[in-house]
């Protein structure tokens, strides 16, 4: 069972030319489901005091500004390819909704504001914007033509998003949550290169570069060690205190959900035979908004640690 896809987005910015609605699908806000890591650090801390939820508000919505800033170069950069492309070709700047000169000064302003109210929270967190932004610009440019350098270029992203939440509201991450993290984002990159791949092998047509220099084959061995490394570190991090983890060792009970969203979301990336041209996993920030078991799989993991952290809060467990 799943919910409705997310493409009439699409078909709703190409009937609204004349309206704000391409400018803020030009922004892919779909995407800013990936920066809801930065609320890992309070959560795990069981922070819920209303500065510390400002806090990471605030840094949400200012990975949001900068993730956003970059989407659109990487659009304006990507535009003769992306027109090329079948699906690409209806995003609002490659179809002409957005113009590119509106598109940069909305990247510029979306940037700036965000270094801006980042070092005026704090010192950490504007440095770990300007590290982010610093990684995206090298992505941009380089690093997504590099072989396996793309997908680790991603994980770092999303540790950086996790690093922010923690600067933003000055508590300390894990080691081993840091590691799964990186594990999981790694995993989460390489299943998007093999959606791609499959693609392009089924339907031909022209695609990103780096594509030319993997394999299924390549992808498969990766994926594996990725995933073994992704449920090791959650299984050490849920350990609990013991081995630097968890503030509690009942968080082990939360490692079966972890299980079964992996074992779910490589399900997703299988070829559909009654629809063999889609692979869900070529948009891996769609599949939390569409896939209901992955949706209510991660609901219940959150669940189930609040109780947990409640419940040791109050004294209840150790």
């Amino acid at each position: 069972m799943k919910i409705p896809p997310l493409n009439s987005r699409v078909e709703t910015a190409q009937h609204t030319s004349n309206s704000f609605v391409p400018y803020v699908m030009a922004l892919r806000p779909h995407q800013w489901t990936k920066n809801l890591v930065v609320f890992a650090a309070p959560l795990f801390a069981f922070s819920i005091r209303f500065e510390t939820a400002l806090a990471s508000l605030l840094a949400f919505a200012l990975f949001c500004g900068v993730s956003s800033s970059f989407y659109l170069i990487n659009d304006i950069a990507d535009v003769k390819d992306d027109r090329a492309h079948p699906v690409k070709c209806k995003r609002p700047i490659a179809s002409g909704l957005v113009k590119i000169p509106v598109a940069i000064i909305m990247a510029v302003t979306l940037l700036g504001s965000a270094l801006f109210f980042g070092f005026l929270h704090s010192t950490e967190l504007g440095l770990t914007i300007v590290s982010y932004a610093a990684l995206q610009l090298a992505y941009n440019l380089r690093l997504k033509r590099m072989v396996i350098l793309d997908v680790i270029a991603i994980a770092l992203g999303f540790v950086l998003r996790a690093y922010a939440g923690a600067n933003s509201t000055q508590i300390r991450l894990s080691v081993w949550f840091v590691l799964c993290t990186a594990m999981l984002a790694l995993f989460l990159g390489i299943e998007k290169r093999k959606a791609e791949l499959r693609l392009l092998q089924r339907k031909g047509g022209k695609t990103r570069s780096v594509l030319r220099k993997y394999s299924i084959s390549l992808l498969t061995r990766m994926e594996s060690t990725v995933v073994t490394s992704t449920v090791l570190t959650y299984a050490l991090w849920s350990a609990g205190p013991t081995l630097s983890g968890a503030s509690t060792p009942w968080m082990i009970i939360t490692l079966p959900f972890v299980l079964y969203g992996v074992f779910r979301y490589q399900l997703l990336s299988e070829v559909n035979d009654d629809n063999p041209d889609q692979v869900k996993t070529e948009r891996p920030d769609e599949v939390l908004l569409t896939d209901l078991p992955i949706l209510l799989t991660v609901l219940v993991w959150v669940a189930t640690i609040f109780v947990i952290l409640l419940l040791k809060h109050n004294g209840l467990i150790q």
